[in-house]
């Protein structure tokens, strides 16, 4: 097992997109469906696999592209460390004070580290300001538990 980091920043209402951060059915509409309602699907079955927008369920990361993985690590720690540097670099722009506390910030990385450790992904998010929202992922591969059909973004293993 490994996991992969992604990290997302941008506009909130672009974020708030929800209908580009859900995959599309896995069963297209019917024949005879209405016209609108096959092309909405032709258009999120196209898009969401490229969309740079955060999927709402982390393991859908797996389907983006790989110019979205920003980093891989086989150790869960290793993962881990990189939130916490990410949450570092970002720290200063965080919108709520509270959040923005090292000792909050330090107890999150903790947290993420069992939640890897134990093969589970890990989903962080934080307003900032502007509005801007900050997602940041490590998101288990090989397998992945919640979604154990998804590919590694890497390709299959080579022995």
């Amino acid at each position: 097992m490994h996991w992969h980091g992604y990290l997302w920043t941008g506009p909130k209402d672009r974020f708030d997109q929800e209908a580009l951060r859900r995959p599309p059915h896995p069963e297209p509409p019917p024949a005879g469906s209405r016209p609108e309602v096959i092309q909405r699907y032709r258009e999120v079955a196209t898009a969401f696999p490229t969309s740079d927008l955060p999927p709402l369920e982390t393991a859908y990361w797996l389907v983006k592209p790989l110019s979205q993985v920003h980093g891989t690590w086989s150790n869960p720690w290793e993962a881990a460390a990189w939130l916490g540097d990410t949450l570092t670099r970002y720290a200063a722009r965080i919108a709520a004070e509270a959040q923005r506390d090292v000792g909050h910030l330090t107890g999150l990385v903790q947290a993420s580290a069992e939640r890897l450790g134990s093969g589970d992904d890990v989903s962080l998010g934080f307003y900032l300001e502007r509005p801007a929202f900050l997602s940041l992922a490590a998101v288990a591969c090989s397998p992945n538990r919640a979604k154990p059909g998804l590919g590694c973004p890497l390709g299959p293993p080579t022995t």
